[in-house]
């Protein structure tokens, strides 16, 4: 047996002990075991491979095991792999935020590195908070977000999840109460020839009457850039987003954007917002920075915000945590921003974009689907009706595709390093599946 094969007595203790996400610890959905991971491939236990179709969840966009990332967290793990940040800094650190603020807009210079995504929206949501505080708007305490939004599992990040889908219910009471605006209607890839004058009617209307009658009390607009995630992986309209930044602008709303998701090239654009042409005040990145190596977040803001929160009644931003800027996470962060400033991740996503429409938008037709949207690294399937997400899961799995469905929705964002056959091989899948839901 390989010593990394797992045991029954193995998947037993697992079974009975060990909560994975999403699941119940009295029946919890079969897991996988998974004994290594190569190139886009997870290679399972009972010795077949599957091709990993969600990069797990978004973040490994090199692929598994790449030597360059492999190199940077030896050679760091040699030297130290973790210290703490109160009071000390270290190479690995400032050569990331050095790389990540030349690939950021010039008004967006100040870094908080920590731990998350999630937490990298409750930092910025803390950031406004204090921001407006330090200026004697005592009364901005609030937020207003868009419908079918997701940013995480954190009090703050859950307080501007869509309140339907994702947890509010469970923590009423303790959640800070929002504002929210109907998700924006118009897709990101129409056509029509009035188009901004249907975003305006149909999705800045109804926002901006919000704003203007809250704007007294809202700290904050959060959106994710151009693609809603794990609320149902919809697509704006940039010009939605073009407009909301105006509004921020026109009633002193700082614009937090999440890129948690999207940002380092998912969309065809180093990050969602370029879509649209605007600067966010605060950007929140996560996922993607380490590549999947280690879990390392971003909040980047403006020297304005910065120096405001800092002249405020603190003195300094409130905000600790014992592996901010963790040398290891830094080192592979660096390393992989190295890899995507030479460039190669266009042609990566620009092929993978072309190759999903031509493999997926002919499922448009099959009488089980709904919709079908493609941007970028990103393509989604949209079925009619709620999928058994354990059963679809076998289903993949024999297919040679590893695919993790949720409520009605297909989909993949595979590693920018897929190979075209490699892609098939997902394409493939799900076409396979749909005849089963």
């Amino acid at each position: 047996m390989c010593e990394h094969q797992l045991t029954q007595e193995d998947l037993e203790f697992d079974k009975k002990h060990i909560w994975h996400p999403y699941t119940s610890i009295i029946t919890p959905l079969k897991v996988y075991p998974v004994s290594k991971a190569e190139g886009s491939y997870l290679y399972l236990d009972d010795g077949s491979k599957v091709v990993d179709g969600m990069a797990s969840w978004w973040c490994v966009q090199q692929g598994y095991n790449n030597p360059r990332l492999n190199a940077a967290a030896i050679s760091q793990i040699n030297k130290m792999s973790h210290v703490m940040f109160g009071g000390i800094t270290h190479k690995p650190a400032i050569d990331f935020c050095r790389k990540l603020l030349s690939l950021l807009p010039d008004d967006l210079e100040c870094a908080l590195l920590a731990d998350s995504g999630s937490i990298s929206v409750d930092i910025a949501m803390k950031m406004a908070l204090r921001y407006h505080n330090s200026l004697g708007y005592t009364s901005k305490k609030r937020f207003l977000t868009i419908k079918k939004g997701y940013h995480g599992d954190a009090f703050g990040a859950v307080s501007v999840c869509d309140p339907v889908n994702s947890r509010h219910s469970a923590y009423n009471g303790f959640l800070a109460e929002n504002i929210f605006c109907k998700a924006p209607e118009i897709r990101f890839d129409c056509s029509e020839e009035d188009v901004e004058q249907l975003v305006e009617e149909l999705d800045v209307k109804p926002f901006a009457r919000l704003i203007e009658d809250n704007h007294n009390e809202i700290s904050g607009v959060v959106m994710e850039s151009i693609v809603q995630g794990a609320g149902g992986l919809r697509m704006y309209h940039p010009y939605f987003l073009k407009r909301v930044r105006e509004l921020c602008c026109e009633f002193n709303i700082l614009l937090i954007l999440d890129e948690v998701a999207v940002g380092l090239g998912r969309t065809g654009m180093l990050f969602g917002f370029e879509h649209a042409g605007v600067v966010p005040d605060i950007v929140c990145l996560g996922k993607t920075l380490t590549a999947g190596y280690l879990t390392l977040s971003a909040t980047v803001t403006t020297r304005k915000i910065g120096n405001q929160i800092s002249i405020g009644p603190d003195g300094c931003f409130m905000h600790g945590q014992t592996y901010m800027a963790n040398p290891l996470a830094c080192a592979v962060a660096s390393e992989n921003l190295s890899i995507l400033m030479e460039g190669k991740w266009k042609s990566q996503v620009c092929q993978i974009e072309t190759q999903l429409k031509k493999e997926l938008l002919p499922l448009l037709e099959h009488p089980i689907v709904a919709d079908v949207r493609i941007l970028g690294a990103i393509g989604v399937v949209e079925v009619m009706k709620r999928v058994d997400v354990e059963d679809l899961q076998e289903r993949f799995v024999k297919a040679g595709a590893w695919i993790r469905p949720f409520n009605n929705i297909i989909y993949i964002l595979p590693p920018y390093i897929i190979t075209s056959q490699e892609l098939t091989i997902l394409t493939e899948a799900i076409k396979y599946v749909l005849d089963f839901i």
